[in-house]
């Protein structure tokens, strides 16, 4: 069976939006990883995103995720969007144990009016 962009990376639990929105809301301690580029991430992402490219993820998840038993929730642009289903994957085989995937992603979050950041703070560098 084919995966499609809508199912859930494999062995990755799915958040809802309002389930990740009442996460920072409450400023719970995970890390939320946004799987697009650079340039997408300082255009607008979520509130407290950093920043891992799709081609990045297995080299910068040690420095942005050290401790492997942090809640770790993956997002991209949208429904269509497999980047971050794939960095899910790529997170939980090498270890990261507590990984959530948000289907919805950026144009989910946007389209209910919720609050976004801009700017380069926490943006990968060339």
């Amino acid at each position: 069976m084919a995966r499609t962009a809508t199912t859930p990376a494999e062995g990755v639990k799915a958040i809802s939006r309002q389930e990740l929105k009442d996460k920072i809301d409450r400023r719970e301690s995970f890390v939320l990883l946004e799987t697009l580029s650079p340039e997408h991430f300082r255009h607008v992402h979520l509130p407290g995103a950093r920043n891992a490219p799709p081609d990045r993820v297995k080299e910068l998840a040690p420095m942005l995720i050290p401790n492997k038993d942090t809640e770790v929730v993956t997002y991209c642009a949208g429904q269509k969007c497999t980047a971050s289903a794939h960095a899910a994957r790529v997170l939980t085989s090498l270890g990261y144990t507590r990984v959530r995937h948000y289907a919805g992603g950026k144009q989910d979050w946007t389209t209910a009016g919720l609050p976004v950041e801009r700017g380069h703070e926490h943006a990968v560098r060339a």
